[in-house]
C-alpha cells in the first residue's frame, strides 16, 4: 500500500506536471465503489467538474492527495492497496524498472479509473495522466469547500496530523499524551490513521526498529526517554523516506527495509549484514518485521501474537493465502473418479474416495437396521408358511 512517502512522490510529480494547467478532457469510469457516493461524487460528475477546471495547486495529508482546483468541489483521492497516477510520457511508479523489462505501455493506462489531458500552454505539450487500480480499493471524493479549508472537512478532518507536513503538531508531549492514554500496541497506535497519518506497515516497522522498540510492547508502558526516542524516530524516518520520494535505492544501507523483502525467498538475506536474525511476527493478520536481538521487550506485549521462528515458512507481506474450498468448481459437471478440465493449465483428478467419505459414516447404523428389518420380515415369512421372492414385481 502506498504510504506517506509514496504520497509524498505523487505530490512531486503533480506539482510538476499538473499543477497550473487547465483541464482539456477527463473521462471517468463510473465505477461506484472508487468514486465515493457519500460524497455524491460519481464517474459523470467528476468527469463535468473537471473539464475546463485549473488545478491550482497540490497538498497532502498522510495517505491521501487532494488537489485545489480554480473552483470548488475539490478532489480528494487514496491510493488504497495498489492504485498510482500514471503519466503518458514518464515513468512516476516508486518501484522502477530494470533496464530492458520496460516495454511501451498501453494508453490510457491499464485498470485506470480516469484518464485526463491539459491544455498545452504556447510551446508545451499536452499532459496526459490517468489514475489507475486494479484491486479497486482506491478512493475519489470530492469536496465542496472553500480550498484553503479542506483539510478541515471530512475525510481529512477524521485523520491525525501528518508528522512531515504538521511536523510542529507533532511533538514530544503531543506524542507522550498519546502513548500514556493508549494500552495498544505502539504499532498499533502508529498504524491508526486517526491518531497519526501515514505510516503504514514498512513505514512503521523501519520506525520501530529504528526506536529500538519491540512493536508489540504496550504503548502506555513506555518511559518517557523511550517515547522522546520514538518521537526522533518518527521524524527521521518519515521525513527521510519523503524527501528520497521512496525511491528506496536510495533509502539508507542500514535500514530495515533495505534487507526485509528476503522473507520466504530461499536465497534471499533474513539477517542484517552484522548478522542479526529478522523474524516476522502476525497480530491481527499484520505481518512485522523484527529484529529480537536489538528490538527487546521492556513491558507487557500483546498476547496474540505469533513469532515465525523460521522467515522461509513465512509468506510475503500481503500474499494472499491459498484456501482450500469445499464446493464444486463453477460451470464445470460432476465427476466421478474422472480427471477434470484443464483450469490454469492443470489437470485435476477428483478421487473418488474422498467423494464417497462422507456417504461411508452412516452406513454402519443404516446397514445395521437394514438387517434387522430383514431379520423381522424372514421370521414373518417363516410364521406364514409361504415362500416370497426377493425380487420386486415389476409395476
Amino acid at each position: 500500500m502506498p504510504e506517506i512517502a509514496e504520497i509524498a512522490r505523487t505530490v512531486h510529480y503533480v506539482r510538476k506536471h499538473l499543477v497550473g494547467k487547465t483541464i482539456a478532457s477527463c473521462t471517468a469510469l463510473n465505477d461506484d465503489k472508487v468514486f465515493d457516493a457519500k460524497y455524491q461524487t460519481t464517474g459523470p460528475q467528476f468527469e463535468k467538474h473537471m473539464i475546463n477546471n485549473t488545478i491550482k495547486d497540490v497538498g497532502q495529508q498522510g495517505k491521501y492527495f487532494y488537489l485545489i482546483m480554480s473552483k470548488p468541489p475539490h478532489p480528494v483521492l487514496h491510493f488504497g492497496m495498489s492504485g498510482w497516477l500514471k503519466y503518458k510520457n514518464e515513468h512516476t511508479y516508486y518501484y522502477q524498472p530494470k533496464e530492458g523489462e520496460t516495454e511501451p505501455e498501453e494508453w490510457p493506462a491499464k485498470y485506470w479509473k480516469f484518464h485526463l489531458e491539459t491544455k498545452p500552454a504556447k510551446g508545451e505539450e499536452k499532459v496526459e495522466a490517468a489514475f489507475v487500480d486494479s484491486r479497486r480499493f482506491a478512493r475519489i471524493k470530492l469536496v465542496d469547500c472553500p480550498g484553503d479549508q479542506i483539510r478541515q472537512h471530512k475525510p481529512l478532518s477524521e485523520n491525525g496530523p501528518d508528522p512531515v507536513i504538521d511536523k510542529d503538531k507533532v511533538t514530544v508531549e503531543w506524542l507522550k499524551q498519546k502513548c500514556h492514554s493508549k494500552k495498544v500496541p505502539i504499532k498499533a497506535m502508529l498504524l491508526d490513521q486517526a491518531n497519526i497519518s501515514g505510516i503504514g506497515n514498512w513505514v512503521g516497522d523501519e520506525i520501530m526498529f529504528n526506536a529500538r522498540m519491540h512493536p508489540e510492547q504496550y504503548a502506555n508502558t513506555l518511559t518517557d526517554e523511550q517515547i522522546e526516542q520514538l518521537h526522533k524516530s518518527i521524524h527521521y524516518v518519515c521525513g527521510t523516506a519523503c524527501e528520497l520520494l521512496a525511491d528506496s535505492e536510495k533509502f539508507p544501507d542500514d535500514w530495515l527495509f533495505k534487507h526485509r523483502w528476503g522473507k520466504g525467498k530461499k536465497d534471499a538475506t533474513k539477517t542484517l549484514p552484522s548478522g542479526e536474525k529478522i523474524l516476522f511476527l502476525t497480530v491481527g493478520g499484520r505481518t512485522s518485521a523484527v529484529v529480537p536481538s536489538l528490538q527487546k521487550k521492556t513491558g507487557p506485549v500483546a498476547k496474540d501474537m505469533d513469532e515465525a521462528e523460521d522467515p522461509d515458512a513465512e509468506q510475503e507481506d500481503e500474499k494472499p493465502k491459498k484456501t482450500k474450498g469445499k464446493g464444486k468448481l463453477k460451470n464445470q459437471p460432476e465427476m466421478n473418479g474422472t480427471a477434470a478440465p484443464a483450469v490454469n493449465g492443470k489437470k485435476r483428478k477428483v478421487k473418488e474416495e474422498e467423494d464417497q467419505v462422507e456417504e461411508k459414516k452412516p452406513a454402519k447404523p443404516a446397514k445395521a437396521m437394514k438387517k434387522a428389518k430383514a431379520d423381522v420380515k424372514a421370521k414373518a415369512e417363516v410364521n406364514d408358511g409361504r415362500r416370497r421372492s426377493s425380487r420386486r414385481s415389476k409395476a
